[in-house]
Parts: structure tokens; C-alpha cells; sequence
């Protein structure tokens, strides 16, 4: 996921996705310890989206502070 498509996100909709995010990357750690993961490169890349998710959220926390 870019992170010009998480920024056009409102941020009800990005409280959203995160939540999603979460709960799918819970879901592909549980698949990689137990062997049923075909790509566990996935977990990765759900990390790395998810930390985009966050730290654009918290710009936008800081930006409405300032």
C-alpha cells in the first residue's frame, strides 16, 4: 500500500483499516507459527502497511495539537 492511498483516507476510515490490519496480520501470525502460510513474506508487508497506517495517523494528531 502507498502512502498516498492511505493519506486520501479520512480518519475515520483510517481508524478503520487499522483495526482490519490488526486483525489480519493476528490471523497470517498464527497461520506462519502453525506451518499453514504459503508466503511468509506476508507478515512483513502487513507490518510495514500498518506502520505507514500508524505513523500517518499520528501526523495527523500532531498537526491538529500545533
Amino acid at each position: 500500500m502507498k502512502t498516498e492511498e492511505i493519506r486520501e483516507y479520512t480518519d475515520e476510515e483510517l481508524a478503520g483499516r487499522i483495526l482490519e490490519m490488526e486483525e489480519e496480520l493476528f490471523r497470517l501470525r498464527l497461520q506462519n507459527e502453525t506451518g499453514q502460510l504459503e508466503n511468509p513474506l506476508l507478515v512483513r508487508a502487513m507490518r510495514k502497511d500498518l506502520a505507514r497506517c500508524k505513523t500517518i495517523r499520528r501526523e495527523r494528531e500532531r498537526e491538529g495539537r500545533e
